[in-house]
């Protein structure tokens, strides 16, 4: 694609809001080229300030690592431990109290959520330990942890895997929101020789479906795509054109992530080649125009810290959850910013930092049928009159009482 046509396409899904599959695939295609790029860039950032205006969000959070036991064994994950690995980890209620009391004296407001992919179905030890303790599954012992957090005065957002409806109607009365990244639409990366070969839960079909589930429940719902492990540009215009119908159909996607994969030792991937900076810069600002003005786009700052203003430049509205207290489970070589980095860096960009829940304002505030009765006041306690985090300096507490 040359570069006046770029120019023309882009300016046509600016007007309209909308990019469409065919002209998307033609800028992907392009976006190794820095005139495309360019063109994506500022094209992006207006449909961003036309949707969003000059607000850039994050969330103040804890990573709760329920356990790092999964069925699956991603190509790409160095999170997933074995039963017999020394670094093996099932958290107690206790141990997510006391995570969850240090994210309350830092001035959190979100419990995160995440863990392996159904561990009892593969490990007997797995199904022995939750049997000691009056649990079936790890989704029911998932519950409780919930329960601790949200009790203890975070607001939960789980990010479990594959659950069932049943599964997310018991989490909602303890959570916020949940999440399940897409990652890729294409069934091509479970076939032999791909990074989901050994990965039943990765299924295009079975992630849809439980988006959809989630829709039906009414639940806030975080989706997104993971650049890099083997899709092809056009299967991205498709995973994130997925995304885009299931917002459309049920209201529910909150936020889509543009999260690129980072290659780790030890891994079948750990010799494969990332996305460059830019190359991820060109691909938020097309989910952008893929999604419209009102999505809220966000990439993790920890995974491209060297380039944070050309992704203020893409836009991306939001930097996702930072945690003053817990490292990022899943990718623990990237350390978090701090928020005095985040908040300066964001404003010498001619942007405004603003802090928000695992649920954005727009749902809060308007769509109380997403929320369970209780949640929701527990929220609005946390919130000014817009639906963000009331005004605080860095490390301050908020109670939400």
């Amino acid at each position: 694609m040359i570069r006046r046509e770029a120019e023309r396409v882009v300016a046509e899904a600016v007007a309209s809001g909308c990019l469409e599959r065919g002209p998307a695939a033609r800028l992907a295609a392009g976006i190794a080229d820095a005139y495309v790029r360019e063109a994506l860039l500022e094209g992006a950032f207006e449909s961003k300030r036309r949707g969003k205006g000059e607000l850039v969000s994050v969330a103040r959070n804890v990573f709760v690592p329920l356990t790092n036991l999964c069925r699956d064994r991603c190509a790409y994950c160095t999170f997933a431990k074995l039963p017999d690995s020394p670094e093996a980890h099932t958290y107690t209620p206790d141990e997510v109290a006391e995570v969850v009391s240090g994210g309350v004296r830092s001035g959190c407001t979100e419990a995160l959520f995440c863990l392996g992919d159904k561990p009892e179905i593969a490990y007997r030890s797995h199904r022995e330990w939750l049997g000691r303790r009056g649990f079936e599954t790890t989704a029911a012992y998932l519950v409780e942890g919930c329960r601790v957090a949200f009790e203890g005065g975070l607001l939960p957002h789980t990010n479990a895997g594959i659950l069932t409806a049943e599964e997310m109607t018991a989490l909602r009365p303890w959570n916020a929101s949940m999440g399940l990244m897409l990652e890729a639409s294409s069934p091509r990366l479970r076939q032999r020789g791909m990074p989901h070969y050994y990965a039943p839960d990765k299924d295009p079909g079975l992630r849809i479906r439980m988006h959809e589930e989630a829709g039906e429940l009414r639940i806030p719902f975080t989706s997104g795509i993971l650049l890099g492990i083997g899709e092809t540009s056009e299967e991205r215009v498709d995973s994130l054109l997925a995304i885009r119908a299931l917002a459309d159909r049920y209201g529910h996607i909150q936020e889509t992530i543009v999260q690129p994969f980072h290659p780790k030792p030890g891994t079948p991937m750990s010799a494969a080649e990332p996305l460059a900076d830019v190359e991820v810069a060109g691909w938020v600002a097309l989910a952008r125009l893929l999604l419209g003005p009102e999505m809220n786009v966000q990439a993790p700052p920890n995974l491209a810290p060297d380039v944070l203003e050309l992704l203020l430049r893409s836009g991306l509205n939001d930097w996702g959850g930072v945690s003053p207290v817990t490292v990022d489970f899943i990718n623990p070589e990237a350390p978090w910013p701090t928020f005095r980095e985040l908040r300066r860096r964001t404003e010498a960009a001619g942007q405004r930092l603003v802090e928000r829940l695992p649920v954005y304002p727009e749902l809060l505030l308007r769509r109380s049928e997403f929320f369970d009765v209780r949640v929701r006041e527990a929220a609005l306690r946390f919130v000014d009159e817009a639906g963000y985090v009331r005004s605080r300096a860095d490390g301050a507490k908020v109670e939400a009482a």
